[in-house]
């Protein structure tokens, strides 16, 4: 990143720290979050019924939103990105949207989110109200508000599908963009950004893309959370393998192994993680909205201008 660049950005960030402005709709962030842990919902398990629910929910959203598809169809551009891996899951499915940028809308930022989890196991519904029912809520708020105020580059929003089997989605979609992958800037992955247990967040992938952190300290300033950075350098400050590296925990592995920058937001493992017991009933709401504000404010922040 360019100094004059970062200079602005900066700016922009300690002015959107200080005031740390409201820029989702509470009420809705939360409905969205119980309404894709619901029992109904069957857990999203890939190929299951409770995921193609979700699939609906989520591109019900898209299109009252105005968001635009943007995956090539047979007739047009289409929301759904269809592919399959084993003989368990023919039919996973990414949902890809854009806001074109009003000054810059051939190049794009990302923000991702996977709309899968583990599924019913034996009688228990796996409801992933965290993991990551909450990430793509965020990405739904983030959506929202950038409807209403339209971005200088335009905003990729895409719901992974097949995470927990591998990072399914995001590898596809890595190896078969619909634009063209040295056109995406950076991508903004959110997994499991709303069980604020120690009222902490973290954002990974400063390490390699040192540029990014000062803006992200700015924005942190005055926050009623604390963001913390790490989760991705190689080894510790004493030299030995970091043992809980996140740069391939989430589905922004694929965009770094592309060479794409990435910030992958979310909270460290707590005791329901991976259990029928994360419900949404355990967020805690203003650590959540919080978040997302946040979320939208890196968005702005590294938005050109």
């Amino acid at each position: 990143m360019r100094s004059g660049v970062l200079a602005s950005v900066v700016a922009f960030a300690l002015v959107a720290g200080a005031q740390a402005p409201a820029r989702v709709d509470a009420d809705r962030l939360m409905d969205d979050v119980r309404t894709l842990s619901q029992p109904a919902f069957e857990g999203r398990l890939t190929g299951s019924a409770g995921n193609h629910k979700a699939q609906e929910f989520i591109l019900a959203r898209f299109r009252a939103l105005g968001l635009a598809p943007i995956v090539p169809g047979a007739s047009g551009a289409v929301y759904e990105q269809p592919f399959s891996f084993g003989e368990k899951f023919p039919d996973a499915k990414n949902l890809v949207a854009v806001i074109a940028g009003s000054a810059d809308p051939t190049h794009f930022t990302v923000l991702s989110a996977h709309y899968d989890h583990l599924g019913i196991r034996g009688d228990r519904v796996y409801p992933g109200a965290d993991d990551d029912a909450s990430g793509v809520a965020a990405m739904l708020a983030a959506a929202e508000y950038f409807s209403h105020h339209r971005p200088h580059r335009s905003i990729l929003f895409i719901a992974f599908d097949g995470e927990e089997e591998g990072l399914r989605g995001s590898a596809f979609f890595v190896a078969h963009p619909p634009v063209p992958l040295n056109e995406i800037a950076l991508d903004v992955n959110l997994d499991m950004v709303a069980r604020g247990d120690k009222n902490e967040l973290y954002v990974a992938g400063t390490f390699f893309t040192p540029d990014l952190k000062p803006p992200l300290v700015a924005l942190a300033k005055d926050r009623q959370l604390k963001l913390l950075f790490g989760h991705d350098a190689p080894t510790t400050s004493t030299g030995t393998m970091e043992k809980d590296n996140w740069t391939r925990a989430s589905d922004q592995g694929p965009f770094h192994d592309a060479g794409i920058p990435f910030l992958y937001f979310g909270v460290e493992d707590h005791p329901d993680y991976h259990r029928p017991t994360d419900t949404a009933d355990k967020i805690p709401r203003a650590f959540f909205v919080e978040a997302a504000n946040l979320i939208v404010d890196t968005l702005l922040a590294f938005d050109p201008r």
